[in-house]
């Protein structure tokens, strides 16, 4: 009590108003703070505890000298970041496609039938796709076009070609305008595009996710595409 008495009021005060604060933040902090993590398995052998847990596999590339290498994809991070953008798109871009084919091959048996549906496509094909079209590099834009022709098996000339003035010809058009690419170029597999090739692959085996990881040590972000299928309709005679 003796050694108390001698501290100074306002000493003894701000100790006072330092513990007060200390145990509010304290409160704060626990009151506030989320549990991070998960639960693990563990064994207890003789004291000693173990924990277990299981990873996704990841590719590993060599360091140092191995970093030159054409077989380290790091070396191509640009390559694999747009491939992940733009592949789900020429993927869609099959899917629209065999749609509007099968579409054309079924109900379409008039001519003036078949030029009023792709009308009503190419509308709604450029509703769905233009913003993200302007939207990407030059780069990306030429990987898209190599990967239609992969996709689709045919060259963006072929497709204006076989379609005429139709959806796919104003589409494409407004792809070479932004990109200036030559149209007629064709997919090479073994050649200039075999590192698309091979980077496809990756992704039918189902271990793109990982691939990724392992390039750019976070997973990759998911292309959301509008729509996967068209609405338009082949109108039949009588019908308006």
């Amino acid at each position: 009590m003796k050694l108390l008495s001698r501290i100074p009021a306002v000493t003894g005060a701000a100790l006072l108003i330092f513990t007060a604060l200390s145990i509010s933040a304290g409160a704060q902090t626990v009151g506030t703070r989320a549990p991070k993590g998960y639960p693990m398995y563990y064994e207890v052998h003789d004291g000693d505890t173990t924990f277990f847990d299981s990873i996704d596999p990841i590719w590993v590339f060599p360091r140092g000298r191995g970093f030159k290498k054409s077989g380290d994809w790091r070396r191509e991070y640009r390559l694999v970041y747009n491939f992940n953008k733009i592949y789900p798109y020429a993927l869609v871009g099959r899917q629209l496609m065999a749609q509007v084919d099968s579409t054309i091959a079924a109900d379409a048996t008039k001519r003036s039938q078949r030029t009023m549906y792709i009308k009503q496509v190419e509308k709604e094909l450029l509703s769905i796709f233009t913003d993200d079209i302007k939207h990407m590099t030059t780069s990306q834009g030429v990987l898209l076009m190599r990967l239609v022709d992969r996709e689709c098996g045919m060259s963006a000339f072929e497709i204006i070609k076989e379609y005429e003035s139709g959806f796919a010809a104003n589409f494409w058009q407004l792809i070479a305008r932004l990109f200036a690419q030559d149209l007629k170029a064709r997919y090479d597999p073994t050649g200039k595009d075999a590192k698309i090739e091979e980077l496809i692959k990756v992704w039918d085996s189902g271990q793109w996710d990982q691939f990724y990881y392992s390039v750019f040590w976070e997973s990759p972000k998911k292309t959301v595409i509008k729509a996967t299928r068209l609405k338009s309709e082949v109108k039949q005679s009588g019908k308006k």
